[in-house]
């Protein structure tokens, strides 16, 4: 039976934040957040991560991430081309931006031969959510419509520092997900947030417990199957619709496998706080929360002893 792996993206460059941040140090020992995500991944019982991120990215990412990761865990690269695309379909000259989370998603598939957890480079999740979604596909395995997700608090996840995207989740009372609608542009609004969809000229409140997806998934092989039989059909909206910027979220192919009866979520929790870098100006906040953590003992000085 398949181990469950761990599918990291960063392919991203995090043109709000000015750089690289899956690259920048937050802890001692040039650490990144990924450097403390891979250590919770590590402990709840991954033994495989990988990372998604760009050709040209390469070097740079194993002299700054990778190398030193590989001490604690088994480190593999998969690469998100603008060019990897369908039979029979062109790369549009003005597209510049990746087709999105799913697309990415799918460049790792001739890595990823079993169960699998996906989450974003740049955002802190916790230990306890590596723990439960771990158990979940290490009990789940080999039940291809058997997928999860870690949800968390729509209040824990904003940022005083500008816009984010969120998944805004619609939950059955048994706890399983029904429907995932992506929000691209939610701010803070005191306790609560509010989104807009016509570029600020109207705001639509959300309640600061409103239950997001910050793409922490569970996935059988399965999904990897569908994501690549799918992707021409989303792929033809996308380029009717928003050929420049149009993306392939994975809350949409979910959203859809869900409509269509081909998987059940469940929604796994944790009492873990979500800590991320949107912007630059987020950084000292989850500087001081880490290093909170290690003074509690959570994590060691230094993860990887180099």
């Amino acid at each position: 039976m398949e181990r469950p792996v761990l599918v990291v993206l960063a392919a991203g460059l995090g043109s709000r934040y000015g750089g690289l941040k899956q690259m920048d140090s937050v802890g001692g020992h040039g650490q990144s957040i990924i450097d403390y995500s891979i250590y919770d991944a590590r402990r709840a019982g991954f033994e495989t991560v990988v990372f998604v991120i760009k050709h040209e990215m390469e070097s740079d990412f194993r002299q700054a991430v990778g190398d030193r990761i590989s001490r604690g865990i088994e480190v593999r690269y998969a690469f998100q081309e603008l060019s990897d695309l369908p039979a029979g379909y062109a790369l549009p000259p003005e597209r510049k931006k990746p087709w999105g989370t799913t697309h990415a998603v799918l460049a790792a598939r001739e890595l990823v031969h079993g169960p699998f957890a996906v989450i974003n480079a740049d955002d802190y999740y916790g230990p306890e959510a590596f723990q439960v979604i771990f158990d979940y596909l290490s009990s789940h395995a080999g039940q291809p419509d058997a997928y999860a997700m870690v949800g968390y608090r729509l209040g824990n996840t904003v940022t005083e520092n500008g816009s984010v995207a969120r998944g805004i989740c619609s939950v059955s009372p048994d706890g399983y997900l029904e429907k995932v609608v992506e929000r691209t542009c939610i701010e803070k609004d005191g306790a609560d947030a509010r989104f807009t969809v016509d570029g600020g000229q109207s705001w639509e409140h959300l309640p600061g417990d409103t239950l997001v997806s910050m793409n922490f998934w569970g996935f059988q092989r399965s999904f990897l199957d569908e994501a690549q039989a799918r992707f021409p059909y989303f792929l033809d909206r996308i380029l009717a619709e928003n050929p420049e910027k149009g993306e392939f979220f994975l809350p949409l192919l979910v959203s859809d496998m869900l409509d269509r009866g081909l998987a059940r979520v469940r929604l796994l929790s944790s009492g873990d706080k979500w800590f991320g870098v949107t912007y630059r100006e987020d950084k000292p906040s989850v500087v001081q929360a880490l290093r909170e953590k290690t003074e509690q003992g959570l994590y060691p000085e230094n993860l990887w002893g180099v």
